[in-house]
Order: structure tokens, then C-alpha cells, then sequence
């Protein structure tokens, strides 16, 4: 790593922590401030719903960070007249620009990377704190679709992964050839087992003298294979998240059972897309900065910066919460975005460098 390297990403890094740090304690301050009645008064859960309101609010601050401590980078270096010392020592404008963009590169990696953790739950655990819910995680009245069966249970509890009052149907041109019943099933090994199941067997053709009702008992089975309890839980709450590789998960279970995955495929381009608009946005506000300082207006600067940062980072949050509510199909509303928004910057840029 070269001196002018070092030199630039401390400078960098100094004004990315600083502005990440102040956007931190803004954010998670003023809610803080606006459900403190709702809160439990319990100091342990006070403490959880801080951190858990922290890491939520880390997904949005941090990609404004990336920017805003770039505007800032710049500013200092245009002020101090650095940039025309850079440019005396044979720097190129990738020389200058690189550094950072290798980084950002980074710190959005290590932020999907926490995505794929239990952290990806930290909206839903804050609302729980809020709700009084934190310790008493069930959802009621679970009906959904497996392959030929469709399942029922009457109570799932996530996070101990067992459910209560199970009935399986499972279902071969339109009729329903068997039915499982049982009291509890739990999630180990990947998949469910029911315990003490009674199964009901009526018989394909129906014949007055001969047709009858077969009843077994099984002390165990199996069924439900890799459709894990949080993933029961989120598809069943449209207004839950998912970690990247429940949505992974998720999307390829309810594609095998003809179910809509939208909503999934939205939350998956959110997480995994989305941060990456930042990247862009270096190089244009590198672009249109200037050299000397004598002859630019560094206010207008400032605040064309921080504007159009705030206008594409709402364009692409306006569009996810689109796709999210089932408006327009995901592909078309944040890929095919971010491909147009990538290749109206290269264009802009390449522009704006090739005229100076």
C-alpha cells in the first residue's frame, strides 16, 4: 500500500466513522426518545432494544456514511488545496478515487455478511420489545402448502422450533386421501417430527362393501424437510424480515409449492442490491469536484451532494417498499434500477472526466 493510500483512506476513514458514529446516535436517540413509555422498564431489555435499534438502523446509516464521509474527504482535500499536491506528485484521479471505492466495497460486504446472522431480526425483535412479545414468540392458526400435503397447526413457537395441535391433509387430485393428527411436532435434523401421530387413510376407490377407513398410530414422523421455524414464522407475517439465507431458503421452498415469492425476492435484492447505489455516487461527486479551491463554490457542492445522495437512496427505498407491498415484480423494480442508475453514472462520469 502506497504512502498517498495510507494517507487517503485515514483521512477517509476518520470522517466515515465520525459521521457514522453521529447518525447512529441521532437515529437510535430520537426513537429511543419517541417509545421510551413503551419500553419496558426493565434496564436488560432497554439495553437490548438500544442494541437491536442500533444494527437496524446500521443497514441505512451506513451506506449514507460511505457517501457523506466521501463528501466531507473531499471537501477537506479541495480546501487544503491537497488535491493539486496529489496531482504535482503524479497521482491519477484512480490513484485518488480507488482507495475508497475498495473499502466501501468492503464495509457493505461485511454489512450483507451480518445480514446472513440473527442480526437480520433486529426489527422484529425491537417491535417484540415494544409490543411486551420479546419472551412470548408465537404466531396461532399456521395453514400452508407442502408439496401434496397442506398443514395446519394451531400454535408455532419459532425460537423453541416446535409447533402444538398439528393436522396434515394430504391431497392427490383434489381429494384428500389421508389425514395426519397429532398434539406437538418439533424441528430437529433439518425437518419436522411429529410425535404420536394418528393417520386416517380412506381408500382411492370407493366401494360400499369393501371401501373402509384405515387409522394408524406412528410414535414418530417426518415431514416438512428444511422448512425451517423462522421461515414458518416470516411467511406467515407480511410485515417480517429475513435473514439472506432464510430468504435463500425461503425462496427455494415456496417456488417448489407454486407459491408467490415477491415478497422474499424483494427483502433478498434489499439486502444484498440495494447498499451497492453508493458506489456510483463516488464517482460522480469525484467527478464534479474541482482541484483549486479558488474558483469553486464548495456550499453548492455540499449540499448538491448530500441532496442527490438523499434523492437515490428515497428513489431506491420508494421502490423496494413498492415491490415489498406486491405492487410491481422485484426484477423490475430494483434490478433493472440499479443496472439503469449504474450505467446513467458511468456515462455522466466518463462525461465529466473526458471534458476537464
Amino acid at each position: 500500500m502506497s504512502i498517498l493510500t495510507r494517507y487517503i483512506l485515514k483521512k477517509y476513514l476518520t470522517n466515515f466513522i465520525i459521521v457514522l458514529i453521529s447518525l447512529e446516535i441521532f437515529f437510535v436517540g430520537i426513537d429511543f426518545l419517541q417509545n421510551y413509555k413503551s419500553i419496558p422498564q426493565s434496564a436488560n431489555l432497554q439495553l437490548l432494544y438500544v442494541l437491536y435499534n442500533g444494527f437496524f438502523t446500521l443497514t441505512l446509516a451506513l451506506p449514507l456514511s460511505i457517501v457523506f464521509g466521501w463528501i466531507i474527504t473531499l471537501i477537506i482535500f479541495i480546501k487544503n488545496n491537497e488535491f493539486v499536491a496529489f496531482n504535482a506528485l503524479g497521482a491519477t484521479n484512480r490513484n485518488i478515487f480507488l482507495p475508497v471505492i475498495n473499502i466501501s466495497i468492503l464495509l457493505l460486504s461485511l454489512l450483507i455478511f451480518l445480514q446472513m446472522t440473527p442480526l437480520a431480526y433486529s426489527s422484529d425483535q425491537k417491535k417484540k420489545i415494544l409490543d411486551n412479545e420479546y419472551f412470548t414468540n408465537t404466531k396461532s392458526d399456521i395453514f400452508l402448502k407442502y408439496n401434496d400435503y397442506y398443514v395446519y397447526f394451531k400454535k408455532l413457537l419459532p425460537l423453541e422450533k416446535r409447533a402444538e395441535d398439528i393436522h396434515i391433509f394430504k391431497v392427490l387430485d383434489n381429494d384428500v386421501i389421508e389425514t395426519i393428527i397429532a398434539e406437538k411436532a418439533y424441528f430437529q435434523d433439518n425437518r419436522w417430527y411429529i410425535v404420536n401421530a394418528k393417520i386416517i387413510e380412506k381408500p382411492k376407490d370407493l366401494d360400499l362393501e369393501t371401501s373402509k377407513i384405515e387409522v394408524r398410530y406412528e410414535n414418530s414422523l417426518e415431514t416438512l424437510e428444511g422448512f425451517k421455524p423462522k421461515i414458518l414464522d416470516n411467511v406467515y407475517d407480511s410485515k417480517s424480515d429475513f435473514s439472506i439465507l432464510d430468504a435463500v431458503s425461503a425462496v427455494k421452498l415456496l417456488k417448489e409449492q407454486g407459491v408467490n415469492t415477491d415478497k422474499i425476492r424483494s427483502i433478498l435484492y434489499n439486502l444484498t442490491v440495494i447498499p451497492f447505489f453508493v458506489l456510483p455516487l463516488i464517482l460522480l461527486i469525484f467527478a464534479y469536484a474541482s482541484l483549486n479551491s479558488r474558483f469553486f463554490n464548495v456550499g453548492k457542492f455540499t449540499a448538491i451532494s448530500i441532496f442527490g445522495t438523499l434523492v437515490i437512496w428515497g428513489m431506491f427505498f420508494v421502490l423496494y417498499k413498492f415491490t415489498n407491498g406486491g405492487v410491481i415484480i422485484p426484477e423490475i423494480s430494483i434490478l433493472l434500477p440499479m443496472i439503469l442508475w449504474l450505467s446513467i453514472s458511468m456515462y455522466f462520469y466518463n462525461k465529466k472526466i473526458n471534458s476537464n
